[in-house]
C-alpha cells in the first residue's frame, strides 16, 4: 500500500512556521511603525555577493528587515540569456506566485523573462529564453536563487501576507551602492541600459 503524501498549502505552511517568523520580525517592524506586517516588500538581491536582503516599503523609504546568504549559486555575472545557461537573471521583477509543495522545500517564482528580456531577445533574434526561475529553500540550484530552509520560511510568511503586486524583486550583478562600475558582458551590448535602470531602482 502506497502512502499517502499531504499537500501542503499556503495556510498549512502558515500555520507551522507563522508564529516563529511573526516572534522574530514583530519587534523590528513595530519600531518602525509598521503593524503586523509590511504593506510593500522589496526584494534585493546581488549576484556578486551572494546575499538577498529583504526590505520593508513605506513611502519612498526602505527599511532592512533581514538579509540572507545564498546558500548555492550557478553561472556569472550577466543577465539570463537562454534556456540552459545556468545564469540567474538579472534585472526587476514580479512575483507570480508562491508555491508550498516545491522539490526545494517553499518557493516563490519571479516573472523572468519580463518584458525587458522579451524586447532584448527580439532584437537579438533570441528565441528560447528559459524560465522557472524561483527564490527557494535548500541549497541546490540552477539558476535560481536558494536562500535554505529557514531563510525562505520568513521570506514566504511575509510574500504570502501581501499582494503580489506589492512585491518586488531585484536582481543585481553587484552591489552598485557599494561600487557603481558596470560589469561588462560582452555576448550582448545592452547591458549598460539594464544597469542604469538597477540603479535608478536603487535611487542612485
Amino acid at each position: 500500500m502506497s502512502e499517502i503524501v499531504k499537500k501542503e498549502s499556503i495556510s498549512s505552511i502558515l500555520q507551522k512556521v507563522e508564529a516563529r517568523v511573526f516572534v522574530k520580525f514583530e519587534p523590528i517592524l513595530s519600531s518602525f511603525g509598521i503593524n503586523k506586517y509590511p504593506a510593500q516588500l522589496l526584494l534585493l538581491a546581488f549576484k556578486s555577493e551572494q546575499i538577498l536582503e529583504m526590505y520593508a516599503v513605506i513611502n519612498d523609504a526602505k527599511i532592512l528587515i533581514e538579509s540572507y546568504p545564498f546558500t548555492g549559486f550557478s553561472g556569472t555575472i550577466g543577465p539570463k540569456l537562454k534556456n540552459g545557461d545556468k545564469q540567474i537573471p538579472e534585472g526587476i521583477y514580479s512575483v507570480e506566485y508562491l508555491n508550498p509543495n516545491s522539490k526545494f522545500y517553499l518557493s516563490i517564482k519571479i516573472n523572468y523573462p519580463n518584458d525587458f528580456d522579451r524586447e532584448k531577445a527580439s532584437l537579438d533574434g533570441r528565441v528560447d529564453l528559459g524560465g522557472d526561475i524561483f527564490i527557494h529553500g535548500k541549497s541546490k540550484t540552477t539558476g535560481c536563487i536558494p536562500v535554505g530552509d529557514e531563510a525562505m520560511e520568513e521570506i514566504f510568511v511575509l510574500v504570502s501576507k501581501l499582494d503580489l503586486d506589492k512585491v518586488k524583486v531585484i536582481i543585481c550583478p553587484h552591489d552598485f551602492r557599494k561600487n557603481e562600475k558596470y560589469p561588462v558582458i560582452p555576448q550582448i551590448n545592452w547591458s549598460e541600459e539594464l544597469y542604469d535602470n538597477l540603479k535608478k531602482e536603487l535611487g542612485l
